[in-house]
């Protein structure tokens, strides 16, 4: 299982908690008692600061850190809590940590009881509120980030966020039916075929009562949720203050988590997390309905559910536990996704089948291209590889024919063997890791015996070599890597390049994925205490990934050795965006032979001869203007709540959405592959000139 994946889930499914979580006093469902409480605080302490791979120690540093993320995890908009509330509690703020740690834990319930009050006041705001109407033509605004805001000072500066904050609400909600209609009364591209219209997802309720709604669906979850999934929401503070990829899962999150990993596979195709009240999109699976659709992408936002017989839900503050009951569905069901740019804009009705994924559709494929060279046609043949994927059952039992990208890809390689390809290039743009043993397998096709990517634990280095001297392919090889490369394809990515075997090329960095996670039931230990209650789960790093030349992945990722403009470029992707990432550092490299020692000389004539290329290449130009735009929207830190200026923003903000779309796409009419996707293009141009060179070479 790819471990990215896993703790994104575990992320996701924890990171529902977020409006989740409740204060009600009432007898446990499971009667848990207060000495279960101390034990299983106690426990999860206690694990983190022995095992973690960070090895830091709770002090008073990740005491402040667990104090201000409880917070930040409970109000992630800064709305609920003002400064004043959070300065009542100061008194826990430097050993919160170390009372975990002795198993005192009355701290989550004391925070959550102001935390439920507060949201039942935020209610009856709202209700108050909108009894009236709303001027939507004065010139305020909301900040685009609210959770980089400070918390209000006092309660008249809270009921002043939470005033522009409904007002957003309801903007938002008159948006979504403003785009709707425009997309209505949009003509059909085909003049023979009316327009379907999209279902409206305000047609049963209007905007006021559609917010009363939502906030009625939170407010029973508040209510109604148990002691152990708030003192969960504590334990998990605690595990994030650790790492970016640790979490504690309370017992019902861990036992739903099969659940939960099936939804990566099912439906839609889609990870989600929460974040801000929006349900994310944190990454499509390869052959899903939402990959294959085109039409959403990473960081987009999930803000109605509309179902085949019309019944809409809003998303919006929504668990993703919850969020996702209206997601999925059965195969061949038909769903209307509200979606919401991730910067922002009015919403967009995307149509989706739900289905099965086709896992075929998410493994590697071959194609060849030519390219016209001084002395004839070159052959590239470009491997598109989603992810590190294998049937692990399969080989266990020995399969000789059980599926795995090392194995496919060996098949594309002969298959360009027989139509005598001249270069290689490997996409590795959209691979976000998976399985390890299979990453050094399909290094060792391009490598002779050359080590791949060394271990580092607590206590031991190890390092992963190249099984088989024998070479699949000697070739000019070229790996084509974004900011979504993480993990096993950088392991990947990092032998090519400190083997000197290929020339990288893509965006400034890799993910920066560089940890080993470990999930460990905790209920394992009950038997110690002589208890049967659950006990939860805990994911945490314990190990790291280090370069045959000894620098680690992690953080920083991988630099190109040639850099290419790129809208993926522009967004926050990465370890290092994360809070609480480990550090980048190194260890000693070790011994590896270059398989090209000539290949630093051949990259600077490659770049000089890219750059001139994308200078000159029109599809760039334009690439990189709408890119500047994209990058003014970004940037934005207020968003108006002037009903005129919103409208014309989403209208500016759509269009350069669609430019960029129908340059990067890979269904746009266009002459040829190349075309619709320029920065494969041009990696395939370096590929033939490294081939080129090579020829002259030999």
């Amino acid at each position: 299982m790819n471990g990215r994946i896993m703790n994104r889930l575990c992320g996701a499914v924890a990171a529902a908690l977020l409006w989740s979580a409740s204060g009600a006093v009432g007898a446990e469902k499971n009667e848990y008692t207060a000495g279960d409480f101390r034990r299983i605080s106690a426990m999860t302490a206690k694990i983190l600061e022995r095992n973690h791979y960070s090895g830091v120690k709770i002090n008073r540093a990740m005491s402040e850190k667990i104090f201000d993320r409880y917070f930040d995890m409970l109000d992630p908009a800064r709305m609920l809590f003002t400064a004043a509330d959070v300065e009542k509690f100061s008194g826990c703020r430097q050993d919160i940590g170390e009372r975990l740690l002795r198993g005192e834990c009355d701290f989550a319930f004391e925070v959550y009881e102001v935390f439920r009050r507060r949201y039942g006041e935020f209610r009856a705001f709202t209700r108050e509120m909108l009894k009236h109407e709303v001027d939507f033509t004065v010139d305020e605004s909301i900040a685009a980030e609210p959770s980089k805001q400070p918390r209000p000072a006092d309660e008249t500066a809270m009921r002043d966020l939470w005033r522009r904050r409904v007002k957003n609400d309801l903007l938002l909600y008159r948006m979504m039916e403003r785009a709707e209609a425009a997309e209505k009364d949009k003509p059909s591209a085909d003049p023979g075929v009316s327009p379907a219209a999209p279902r409206r997802a305000s047609a049963a309720k209007t905007p006021a009562e559609r917010i009363l709604q939502r906030q009625r669906d939170i407010g029973n979850d508040v209510d109604q949720r148990d002691r152990i999934d708030i003192l969960g929401l504590l334990l998990d503070a605690m595990a994030r203050s650790f790492g970016a990829h640790s979490d504690y899962q309370a017992p019902k999150l861990s036992r739903d988590f099969e659940i939960s990993m099936s939804l990566s596979l099912s439906g839609i195709g889609a990870t989600l997390t929460s974040e801000n009240g929006y349900i994310k999109i944190v990454e499509l699976v390869p052959g899903g309905p939402a990959a294959l659709s085109g039409k959403i992408k990473v960081n987009d936002r999930i803000v109605t559910v509309t179902q085949g017989n019309g019944e809409t839900a809003d998303l919006i503050d929504m668990p993703v536990s919850k969020a996702v009951q209206f997601i999925r569905g059965e195969k061949g069901s038909e769903v209307v996704l509200g979606i919401l740019s991730g910067e922002g804009g009015a919403p967009r009705s995307v149509t989706l089948v739900r289905d099965r994924i086709n896992l075929s559709a998410g493994a590697a494929k071959g194609e060849v291209r030519e390219v016209e060279g001084k002395s004839g046609v070159i052959k590239v043949g470009v491997i598109t590889l989603p992810g590190f994927y294998m049937d692990m059952e399969a080989v266990m039992r020995g399969d000789a024919d059980a599926r795995r990208a090392s194995a496919d890809v060996r098949n594309i390689l002969r298959d360009f063997e027989r139509r005598q390809v001249d270069s290689v290039v490997i996409d590795l743009r959209k691979n976000g890791g998976g399985s390890l043993p299979d990453a050094i397998a399909l290094s060792g096709l391009f490598l002779s015996g050359n080590p791949v990517v060394q271990v580092r634990d607590k206590n031991n280095l190890s390092l992963e070599r190249d099984p088989d001297v024998r070479m699949m392919y000697s070739g000019p090889l070229v790996v084509l890597t974004s900011k979504f490369s993480a993990s096993a394809a950088e392991i990947f990515s990092g032998a090519m390049r400190d083997s000197n075997r290929a020339v990288l090329v893509g965006d400034s960095r890799t993910f920066g994925k560089g940890t080993v996670l470990r999930v460990e039931s905790l209920d394992r230990y009950n038997s110690w205490f002589g208890k049967a209650q659950p006990a939860g789960a805990l994911t945490f790093e314990i190990a790291m990934f280090y370069r045959p030349s000894g620098g680690s992945v992690q953080q920083l990722g991988i630099a190109p050795d040639i850099q290419l403009p790129a809208l993926t470029e522009e967004l926050e992707v990465g370890e290092v965006f994360l809070d609480n990432h480990l550090p980048w550092d190194a260890i000693a490299r070790v011994e590896n032979p270059p398989f090209d020692p000539d290949l630093d000389r051949k990259i600077g004539e490659l770049k000089k001869r890219s750059e001139a290329r994308v200078a000159a290449d029109p599809r760039y130009k334009a690439l990189l203007r709408r890119i500047g735009q994209f990058r003014a929207i970004r940037t934005r830190k207020r968003i108006s709540l002037n009903e005129k200026v919103r409208w014309d923003e989403y209208v500016r903000e759509k269009q350069v959405s669609e430019e960029v779309e129908a340059l990067e796409s890979e269904s746009g009419e266009a002459k040829g592959a190349e075309d619709r996707d320029p920065v494969l293009g041009e990696a395939v141009n370096i590929a033939a000139d490294l081939f080129s060179m090579e020829k002259k070479r030999l």
